[in-house]
């Protein structure tokens, strides 16, 4: 499996994704500009990576600009032929100002941004250590599409805390029903606000982010 990271102007995670996945996973990454439109060499079994940061200084909504960026329109395009798409913090945002996640991530209901270490879990994996680092990640949607995410396991990760069990004071900003992931309906297309390029490495202590990408499928 090979892997495009997209670089927007105000992206700051993109290095850090490409660290993870070259050096920690041993996977091919290819680095693709914002204005570029490109995706001919990467096929249905690859993954594009929408990384974290600020795209286009978060103006207006986050991610509301970078979804009309030429490469998005190309991420697109992929998606919707099956190709793999992962969504991290700012990635995640765009995922869903593109339409290729439902649901929103507004403010943190605390109003203050947060960066620390959480907990998350799903049955598969159990509660996993990985790091936030946002101030518009506190996901949202009606009940009627929650309910349906449910009912179609598109929820890929809770906040939890340490011992597993998912409550309000494992919740980092407020999401609803402790939602920290989800997936599309088709399950090719993935949105997380926790960062797991930053947990993937022995020197850091913490290598929960490897069983992220291997629950995935990108191992």
């Amino acid at each position: 499996m090979k892997f495009g990271v997209v670089v927007f102007p105000g992206s700051n995670c993109d290095r850090d994704m490409q660290d993870a996945l070259q050096n920690d996973l041993n996977k091919e990454v290819i680095m693709l500009w914002h204005k570029e439109k490109d995706l001919s060499t990467f096929s249905t079994d690859d993954c594009i990576v929408l990384p974290g940061g600020f795209s286009y200084g978060d103006y207006l909504r986050c991610g509301a600009i970078a979804r009309f960026s030429p490469m998005m329109q190309s991420v697109i395009e992929f998606a919707n032929k099956g190709g793999k798409v992962l969504g991290v913090c700012n990635g995640f945002q765009i995922l869903c100002e593109s339409g290729l996640l439902p649901g929103v991530l507004l403010q943190n209901a605390h109003q203050q941004f947060v960066c620390k270490n959480v907990f998350m879990k799903n049955d598969v994996t159990g509660a996993l250590k990985i790091p936030v680092a946002h101030g518009d990640g506190r996901y949202f949607a009606k009940d009627n599409l929650l309910d349906e995410l449910e009912k179609n396991n598109q929820i890929i990760f809770h906040y939890c805390d340490e011992s597993g069990s998912v409550n309000d004071s494992s919740n980092p900003n407020g999401a609803v029903r402790n939602i920290a992931g989800i997936r599309n309906k088709a399950g090719n297309v993935f949105g997380m606000m926790p960062h797991p390029e930053r947990a993937t490495s022995k020197s850091l202590n913490n290598i929960d982010g490897i069983k992220v990408f291997e629950y995935l499928g990108f191992n």
